[in-house]
């Protein structure tokens, strides 16, 4: 019978992540649903029962919570929108000075500012685009 209460006190926790998304929860969800399981196979008395909800729960928290957190932290492995424009070369369009310009970049015509105060760069001159600012190419001629 307590392992039915250890099985409803997993969906619990598991829907209560659903809410917090710090996995928290979900590790004791974890602890919770391996305790269910020792207690339906080995009808364990509750004190046998506290102990594995305890250690699966803790080694839950500290051995697999930082690996699943560093995953759903991490950048995907392909830059994309802005991003993916850093670092690439455009042709001015226009000439380009720290206020104003223009630049194709990438088959597009893009508003462009130079990186470095006072400098004027030509149309037909090769830049490299140092970061995006809004709908801006920070551009460098190098």
């Amino acid at each position: 019978m307590s392992a039915l209460l250890w099985l409803g006190a997993a969906v619990l926790l598991a829907t209560a992540e659903l809410m917090i998304g710090d996995l928290v929860l979900l590790m004791l969800a974890g602890g919770a649903l391996a305790t269910a399981g020792v207690d339906a196979v080995f009808d364990t008395p509750i004190w046998v029962d506290g102990v594995v909800f305890a250690v699966v729960s803790l080694l839950l928290l500290l051995v697999v919570r930082p690996v699943a957190k560093r995953h759903l932290l991490s950048r995907p492995r392909y830059l994309s929108n802005t991003e993916a424009l850093e670092g690439r070369s455009a042709v001015v369009t226009e000439a380009v000075d720290e206020q104003d310009g223009r630049v194709k970049l990438s088959g597009e015509i893009w508003s462009a500012r130079a990186l470095e105060p006072g400098a004027r760069i030509q149309p037909g001159e090769q830049v490299t685009v140092v970061r995006i600012d809004g709908a801006t190419a920070i551009v460098w001629k190098g």
